[in-house]
C-alpha cells in the first residue's frame, strides 16, 4: 500500500461538529483507485469508543472498531484504529469512515465520495471533432462543440450541449452522484421508441450533468454526458470500441 502526507487541512464533521480537525492527515490507498484519510488520534476531538470488534485485513492488521460520539450524538462503527499494525506508520491514527461523517472538508472546501487523489487530473478542453452518440441504432445526441474531460484512469468524456441532445428520448431519475473533482451531478434514463408498437425501451441512467461543477471543471456546466461504456459513439465518422473499467 502506498501511504504519504497530506499538506490539507482536513475535518470531518457530524452535526456541524468537528469530529476531527488535523494538519496531518495521511493519504492511504487502502485501493489502487483512489485513497482514504488517516488522522492523528490526537486530533480526534470526538469520544471513541471500543466495540470489541475487529476487522482483519492482511496489509494493515487487525482494525478495532469504534464508535464515535460527539455533540450528544453517537455513530456506531464510525471508525478503525490500528495500534498493532505491521505498519508503524498507522498506529497512532484512526480512520473515519467515510460515509458515516456528515461532512468531509479539505481547508475550507467540501469533498464529496473519498480524498482528492493527488496523482490525478482532469483536464477539459474544447474540441470541434464530430460526434455522434447511438444506441441501439437510434441517434441520441450529434455534435462539432463537444467538450471533451480527460480524468486520470479513465476515458474521455465527451460532454455536448443540450441543443445538440435529443432531450425528447431522456428521462430525469430521481439518481444523483457526486464526484470529488467535478461536484453534484443529475442523471438521465434513455427512453427508446417502442418498436412495432410495443413497449418503449428504457436504459437507466445512462446520461449525466453537472448543473455547477466545481470551479477546475467549470467548463462542463449544463453540458450532458453519456456512459460510453453503454452507448456507442462515432467519432469523426469512426465507431469506437466501447471501453471496459468499472462502470461497464
Amino acid at each position: 500500500m502506498r501511504v504519504e502526507p497530506s499538506p490539507k487541512r482536513v475535518r470531518a464533521l457530524v452535526d456541524g461538529v468537528a469530529v476531527a480537525d488535523t494538519r496531518s492527515a495521511l493519504l492511504v490507498w487502502e485501493k489502487p483507485y483512489y485513497p482514504t484519510y488517516y488522522v492523528p488520534r490526537a486530533d480526534v476531538r470526538a469520544e471513541l469508543a471500543d466495540t470489541g470488534r475487529v476487522e482483519r485485513s492482511p496489509s494493515r492488521g487487525d482494525g478495532h472498531v469504534l464508535d464515535v460520539t460527539v455533540a450528544g450524538r453517537t455513530v456506531p462503527d464510525a471508525a478503525l484504529a490500528y495500534p498493532d499494525s505491521p505498519m508503524p506508520e498507522l498506529r497512532e491514527l484512526v480512520r473515519l469512515d467515510w460515509e458515516s461523517m456528515d461532512e468531509w472538508l479539505e481547508e475550507d472546501e467540501p469533498v464529496y465520495v473519498h480524498p482528492r487523489d493527488p496523482y490525478s487530473r482532469v483536464d477539459v478542453l474544447a474540441s470541434s471533432r464530430h460526434v455522434r452518440i447511438e444506441l441501439d441504432g437510434v441517434v441520441l445526441a450529434e455534435s462539432t462543440q463537444p467538450r471533451v474531460l480527460f480524468e486520470t484512469g479513465l476515458p474521455p468524456r465527451y460532454y455536448l450541449p443540450m441543443g445538440d441532445v435529443r432531450l425528447e428520448l431522456l428521462r430525469r431519475t430521481d439518481s444523483v452522484s457526486r464526484c470529488p473533482y467535478k461536484g453534484v451531478a443529475d442523471w438521465w434514463s434513455v427512453v427508446l421508441p417502442a418498436a412495432d408498437g410495443g413497449v418503449p425501451r428504457e436504459h437507466e441512467d445512462l446520461a449525466w450533468c453537472y448543473r455547477s461543477p466545481l470551479p477546475e471543471s467549470q467548463k462542463i456546466a449544463g453540458l450532458i454526458a453519456f456512459y460510453d461504456e453503454k452507448v456507442d459513439v462515432f467519432l469523426d465518422g469512426e465507431l469506437q470500441e466501447r471501453p471496459v473499467t468499472p462502470f461497464s
